[in-house]
């Protein structure tokens, strides 16, 4: 049987120095600079073992939809307390796309949207 394990998630972006920099104000990322196969720089991050590759976007790549579409939509970060996670976030400058708001009994959540239309979801989980 094969086993498949998280890796990381790869993102573009037109200023990945910037984007690395906005992840490591609002969850504390660290950011390790590398080098791509192809010989290109990237930023990478790593918050809390979640690694972000983030590459240079060429000037010709499209900016990404701003609403849902068909493909990867948003990752989620689990926190303890959403409306500290909430607080502190808003006091370091996020923007929300989605308030934090109860999802069904045992989950409430918020979206956040990072540079480059990133969506990411907050999940507070009590079950």
């Amino acid at each position: 049987m094969v086993t498949y394990s998280y890796d990381h998630i790869h993102i573009r972006s037109r200023e990945p120095i910037e984007t690395a920099r906005y992840f490591n104000k609002m969850f504390d990322a660290k950011i390790l600079e590398s080098v791509q196969s192809d010989g290109q720089s990237r930023v990478d991050i790593d918050i809390n073992g979640l690694i972000i590759f983030i590459a240079q976007a060429e000037n010709a790549t499209p900016a990404g939809p701003v609403d849902a579409y068909v493909g990867l939509d948003h990752f989620g970060l689990r926190v303890d307390d959403l409306e500290a996670a909430a607080a502190d976030l808003k006091s370091k400058g996020a923007e929300f796309s989605m308030e934090p708001k109860d999802l069904r009994p045992g989950l409430r959540i918020a979206f956040v949207r990072a540079p480059g239309d990133v969506r990411i979801e907050l999940l507070e989980r009590s079950d």
